[in-house]
């Protein structure tokens, strides 16, 4: 080998090693940022209403359910509760925990643990088993999206409770990536998540089956909580401050879907709120005869009102206008820019590093914005259908410029009606 050639060779390689190193300084620069970033504490947007928010966790067996979806035939169902309600903090009141105990293990775990926020640090608005305030509050029945646990809906929770709602957030056992029974961490199943022989389309064939069999069992979640609250207004901490009459079923994904179908065979049912999923059940068929809201995020279809991408999209729009036009009830329907799909959970508030934000459809938007305009929408639904409450956010032009309103009728509703 030639002298040019020896030392072309040498300053090939001090090149690459020059470049290592500026790499393993760009990572441990990185490293460290992001280390500091999840070290910040973080606290949830604040509630809106005037109630300061209490909270506690229940558990609850149907004994006349057996779990379809557990490991083994024959076993009860259970669920994990998490009532968030008007309440009275007094002198040494302790601020809940965002994830107590064996839920802590909702956070990421592993490597990629590293890149969010410690649930430690996340800060709530709500007080640990504190006494009930004066009035009798109507029950808002809330579940999560599929693999997704009540805690992660924390922000909308405390923003109904803090209105005047007694907020019972079910998280779907086996149907959860995790829930806590009896301490006791519980894993997802495989009879409990939907089976998708076309994982791009949610509608087609098994998985249309699948999720019209889940949805129901979440259904039958959301009203065996309901008749569990109105039971709690006999005694205890809850004696004579349960509105069991007046009942509003709301959910997020799959919960949403759940919650339509719930409000549909529930005569206490006054509305259901829909947020960004695609519906499944007899209710798409039968319609709902009471009023719903459907908000969805930017380009989804669940309104019935997108331009599809492709067949899951075709499909889901579809299912929605058969849902809208079957029904009878009031409807609203909205869509928020700049949302994905987990903008209505509380990761949009979490620090996230790059790499895990970007497999977490959050979307572009402020996550503390996108949660305060989906909060004010649930809110004013949710005083309008159980109190009869005028709410010109529903009709008018959106104060928010995120906001496509899609429909502004206020009688009846044969399709959601906006840019397609």
């Amino acid at each position: 080998m030639g002298e040019p050639a020896v030392k072309g060779k040498r300053r090939w390689v001090r090149w690459v090693l020059w470049m290592a190193l500026v790499l393993v300084l760009v990572l441990s620069g990185y490293i460290g940022y992001v280390a500091t970033q999840t070290a910040q504490p973080v606290t949830l947007p604040v509630p809106t209403g005037s109630y300061t928010v209490g909270r506690t966790l229940v558990e609850w067996t149907g004994s006349t359910r057996t779990d379809p979806l557990a490991p083994r035939p024959g076993e009860p169902r259970e669920l994990s509760v998490w009532l968030w309600y008007p309440g009275v903090p007094g002198p040494g009141a302790q601020q809940a925990a965002y994830t107590p105990g064996a839920w802590a293990g909702l956070h990421l775990s592993g490597p990629a643990g590293l890149g969010e926020t410690s649930f430690a640090d996340i800060h709530v608005h709500s007080y640990a088993d504190v006494p009930v305030a004066e009035g009798s509050f109507p029950i808002v029945v809330l579940e999560p999206g599929m693999g997704l646990a009540a805690a992660q809906y924390t922000t909308l929770a405390e923003d109904l409770a803090s209105h005047g709602y007694l907020v019972a957030g079910v998280t779907p056992t086996y149907s959860a990536n995790l829930t806590v029974l009896n301490g006791q961490t519980i894993s997802a199943t495989e009879a409990g998540k939907p089976r998708a022989t076309d994982t791009a389309n949610e509608h087609a064939g098994e998985a249309q089956a699948s999720g019209d069999r889940l949805v129901a069992i979440w259904a039958a979640d959301d009203q065996f909580a309901a008749t569990q609250l109105a039971a709690l207004n006999a005694s205890g901490r809850f004696a004579g401050h349960i509105n069991a009459s007046t009942i509003v079923y709301a959910g997020h994904s799959f919960g949403g879907a759940a919650a339509l179908e719930a409000c549909r065979t529930d005569p206490h049912c006054v509305g259901a709120a829909d947020l960004d999923g695609t519906q499944y059940g007899a209710v798409v068929h039968t319609g709902l005869a009471k009023p719903m809201m459907l908000i969805g995020s930017q380009n989804s279809c669940i309104t019935g009102t997108c331009r599809p991408a492709d067949d899951g999209e075709q499909a889901s729009r579809d299912t929605a206008q058969t849902l809208l036009a079957a029904s009878t009830g009031e409807a609203w329907c909205y869509q928020i820019r700049g949302t994905e799909h987990f903008s209505f959970s509380d990761y949009g508030s979490y620090y996230l590093a790059a790499p895990i934000r970007s497999q977490v459809p959050l979307g572009p938007i402020n996550g503390t914005k996108a949660l305060t305009i989906t909060n004010a929408y649930l809110s004013a639904f949710v005083d309008h259908v159980s109190q009869g409450q005028p709410e010109p956010l529903l009709t008018g032009h959106s104060p928010y410029p995120q906001v496509d309103v899609q429909h502004t009728e206020t009688v009846r509703l044969t399709v959601c009606r906006g840019p397609v």
